[in-house]
């Protein structure tokens, strides 16, 4: 067999696992470099028979050449959905309509597909292609990157259930059977006659089946196995072993099969990820994914340079700080010193609010020189400020932190003040905290409940809410520079003011990884299409919380 990569013969050894199998016929080089271009060259061009609709089940993996560029654009966006999905499904109801509207609005410019209905007689539409292969892609990126951990499937698996929940949903009748007929899904709407005959027993078993609804709806009869949700909830008729579902509650029963067929197909992936250890180009674009962030660059903001003075940060900081800064303000003022993790921290935002670097030498030295003479800090610290100002050694020009990395990366440890108090900060302390900042009571709780739940991010838009008064931010909070504008923009009626002027975000999203710029401009996603093909032998389903 020819190797993809190489162009040369390699040998195929015996396994018992088919998917092991197929990886031993693959060969991955780590040693790609710009002068060593390869690439798979599609055969047959642009086929619309793979996808003849707008909802899939994610069973063939891609085979196609994919450029790097859409390689990260394209899990950039579905990530950016899939934490949409997170936010709506923990602010409201997944059965209201808030959650319809707030998901909808959304995602519609990431994912138009989402809440656009399969044209099911008009063919196959260059929009129609375009978008359904980008979802198909961008779901097997995402699934090679979140197959590492059980949390991370279980986050993955959750998010990708609700999406397809909400998708399924906006289908018309027609469509949804021409979805089962190719799934092989064989519920059939029962006929006329047996719908009359069940009538008082279909209409008494739903809520919903009031005035002329009834007459309107389609019932499918199901093996009563396949439909336990429903059974348990009451939400169904039973009799002689089967089930008499409307079609409003369908998606309930296609949900497992497809909850069932993406668990398998995640705990096969996370066998096989370690066999593409040695493959860079494809680990560097994965490897941090799930903590990428994704709002805009706070980096070189020029247009904040010298808008927040040293004198400033004080009253700015009980106004219009995310909790995280505030603390970390109230620790320099107490104990005029930082340690190193919570002065990269805040002395990052800071830059990010537009403190320019002459006056940030000047605010750390007035409050570190109450602790040591001017000499000490001008040795000791200086060279450091400097530093991420672009101004010393490498003279990058750092990026203030996001949210997600202050959460995932760098635990402080006893005696250290950064970090998301969210995160970091003991539930009864944070209460306690919460409580000294006049917080109200039902918002502490409603806080605490999101901290416990995981929800760091939401729980900090929370606090943001109830301290600003409003019922709703309207955003989702991923840096704490965003707070910060966000704050202001309340505060001054609704404009940013001229201390922190907003930046349009129509800039493309950061790549991923820095790296990337070593490697081949475009990725063969045929070579990762034995990892992703599902395998008899599998270890295990996982399930969602």
């Amino acid at each position: 067999m020819t190797c993809i990569l190489a162009g040369s013969p390699v040998e195929s050894k015996t396994c018992d696992c088919e998917l092991f199998t197929y990886l031993s016929k693959m060969q991955f080089s780590g040693n790609r470099t710009k002068k060593s271009r390869r690439t798979v060259t599609l055969t047959g061009g642009r086929n619309e028979k793979q996808y003849p609709h707008n909802l899939q089940f994610y069973k063939i993996p891609p085979t196609e050449t994919v450029s790097l560029e859409e390689f990260e654009t394209f899990a950039i966006d579905r990530l950016k959905v899939l934490k949409s999905v997170e936010s709506a499904g923990i602010k409201y109801m997944k059965t209201s309509e808030q959650y319809q509207t707030k998901l909808e609005q959304d995602i519609k410019k990431l994912m138009p597909i989402a809440v656009r209905k399969t044209d099911v007689d008009g063919g196959v539409q260059d929009k129609d292609y375009d978008d359904r292969r980008k979802d198909h892609i961008s779901h097997f990126i995402l699934r090679l990157a979140y197959c590492k951990s059980e949390d991370l499937r279980r986050w993955f698996l959750t998010q990708e259930m609700d999406l397809f929940r909400f998708r399924f949903q906006q289908e018309s009748k027609d469509a949804i059977g021409h979805f089962l007929q190719l799934n092989n899904l064989d519920y059939q709407p029962i006929p006329e006659e047996e719908k009359k005959a069940l009538r008082d027993e279909l209409k008494s078993s739903s809520y919903e089946m009031k005035g002329d609804k009834f007459e309107t709806t389609d019932f499918y009869k199901v093996p009563f196995q396949e439909a336990l949700d429903l059974v348990r909830a009451r939400k169904v008729y039973l009799k002689k072993g089967y089930v008499y579902v409307p079609q409003s509650e369908l998606v309930s029963i296609i949900l497992s099969a497809f909850r069932e067929n993406l668990s398998k197909a995640l705990a096969v992936t996370a066998r096989a990820l370690p066999y593409l250890q040695e493959d860079e180009r494809l680990l560097k674009r994965l490897a941090n994914l799930h903590t990428q962030y994704l709002g805009q660059d706070y980096s070189n903001r020029k247009s904040t340079a010298g808008k927040v003075a040293p004198e400033d940060i004080e009253p700015l900081s009980k106004k219009s700080f995310p909790l995280c800064m505030r603390n970390l303000q109230e620790t320099l003022r107490r104990e005029h010193h930082l340690r190193h993790g919570g002065r990269m921290q805040y002395g990052l935002f800071l830059k990010g609010i537009g403190l320019q670097l002459e006056d940030a030498l000047r605010f750390w030295r007035s409050e570190f020189t109450k602790m040591m003479d001017g000499d000490k800090f001008d040795k000791s610290y200086s060279y450091n400020i400097r530093h991420n100002y672009g101004k010393e050694g490498k003279r990058t020009d750092y990026t203030p932190y996001s949210c997600m990395k202050v959460i995932m990366t760098n635990a402080p440890a006893v005696g250290d003040h950064h970090g998301c108090p969210f995160r970091h900060t003991d539930p009864e302390l944070l209460k306690q905290r919460l409580q000294g900042y006049r917080v109200n009571t039902t918002g502490v709780q409603e806080i605490i409940e999101l901290v416990k739940g995981g929800h760091y991010q939401l729980a900090c838009t929370k606090y943001f809410e109830i301290t600003h008064n409003v019922d709703d931010a309207g955003f989702g909070l991923n840096h704490p520079n965003q707070y910060f504008e966000e704050s202001q923009k309340v505060l001054n009626g609704g404009h940013v003011p001229k201390t922190a002027p907003r930046t349009p975000s129509t800039q493309r999203s950061k790549p991923i990884k820095k790296e990337t710029e070593d490697f081949d401009d475009d990725f063969p996603m045929d070579e990762v299409e034995h990892l992703l093909t599902a395998s008899q032998d599998v270890v295990g389903e996982v399930a969602p919380e």
